[in-house]
């Protein structure tokens, strides 16, 4: 879902472009492929070993380097006066939390039944005339706590609906939608999963969906070349091919830090939101619908400020660890699952 850009650059000014993606808000345009160009999810993906190549390397070393370097800010005075700082700023949030998921969810759902003949994304079409109203139903569940947990259940209706019309390879983008079922539910019921925050679900799906899109963007990068016809100004000049390898590794980067300690999520969901709030003024409405509860999941982020102990500059050897066993286990599940589904090759 995200769009971020590289040149073929020598190793030192790669990794400054990556690292400055990863510290600073970012303000490129960013847009959900199959929501505006063709696709067909059934087709050969780029094998790994054109995934895999000199460039990835580079940029995978540089993203990593850049988490690396949040971890260990994280661990000084410097990031503790940004904990507070954030604290601070979304406070509001915090205190509303609840709230923002309602509302949210509400416009979302809403949003759906005006337009018609969607199932929970743009490019999930439907017949169904009762679809629409089962969205406005799941709208109108939101106005009390006590109805949010069938809301919930109709979310989880509409996925299983479209997992079984477009298959759960496709459905595998969208996890957050369950996510954000499973805090509706949880709220509503005051209740935590096993002692897992409802919030953390919703944290841990986010990053699922983003990190499926990012493996999406290595293995049809072609299924994004039309939009650099439309808005050039999205490549900023630079090769297509390496633009998308680029993009799935910052989108990666950013999605893998929504799983890490309390300050690198939280400003991996400001570049992130940032993003996602960008691409509205490029791409328009659709846009603004599609990333609506995804938007609202990073904003809870934001502004969340429990959950997780704030890192240790002696912790850090664990960065590069997990940030490679996630890649690794990523492109597995990816690229196995489709052979499987598809018969199509790995390599």
């Amino acid at each position: 879902m995200l769009s971020w850009e590289l040149k073929r650059l020598p190793l030192a000014a790669a990794g400054a472009v990556v690292i400055s993606t990863l510290l600073v808000p970012i303000t490129s345009a960013s847009a959900h492929v199959k929501w505006f160009c063709g696709f067909d999810v059934a087709g050969q993906p780029r094998g790994l070993e054109n995934v895999l190549c000199q460039d990835f390397e580079i940029l995978v070393a540089v993203a990593v380097l850049a988490l690396v370097t949040g971890r260990l800010i994280e661990a000084t005075d410097l990031g503790e006066a940004m904990l507070r700082a954030i604290n601070r700023v979304t406070g509001i949030l915090r205190d509303n939390t609840e709230q923002m998921f309602r509302a949210g969810c509400g416009f979302f759902f809403i949003a759906l039944w005006v337009t018609g003949g969607i199932l929970l994304t743009p490019e999930l079409t439907t017949e169904s005339p009762y679809i629409p109203w089962l969205e406005l139903a799941i709208a109108a569940g939101m106005l009390s706590r006590t109805t949010m947990p069938a809301s919930a259940a109709g979310i989880v209706i509409l996925y299983a609906l479209a997992a079984w019309q477009y298959g759960v390879f496709h459905l595998a983008d969208y996890p957050v939608f369950l996510g954000v079922a499973a805090y509706l539910a949880l709220i509503g019921l005051q209740k935590d999963l096993f002692g897992v925050r409802p919030l953390d679900i919703a944290r841990w799906t986010a990053a699922m969906t983003l990190m499926w899109a990012s493996v999406e963007k290595w293995a049809y990068p072609e299924w994004s070349f039309p939009l650099f016809i439309e808005h050039p100004k999205m490549t900023f000049g630079y090769e297509p091919e390496f633009y998308m390898r680029a993009a799935g590794a910052v989108e990666f980067a950013l999605a893998f830090s929504l799983l890490w300690t309390p300050l690198v999520r939280r400003v991996g969901a400001i570049m992130l939101t940032g993003m996602f709030i960008s691409a509205a003024f490029e791409f328009g409405k659709l846009d603004v619908i599609g990333h609506t509860l995804i938007v609202i999941v990073l904003l809870a982020i934001i502004a969340d400020d429990a959950g997780g102990k704030v890192a240790k500059i002696r912790d850090v050897f664990l960065v590069p660890v997990a940030y490679s066993v996630a890649l690794a286990a990523s492109l597995v599940i990816y690229y196995t699952a489709h052979a499987g589904l598809y018969g199509t090759s790995i390599t």
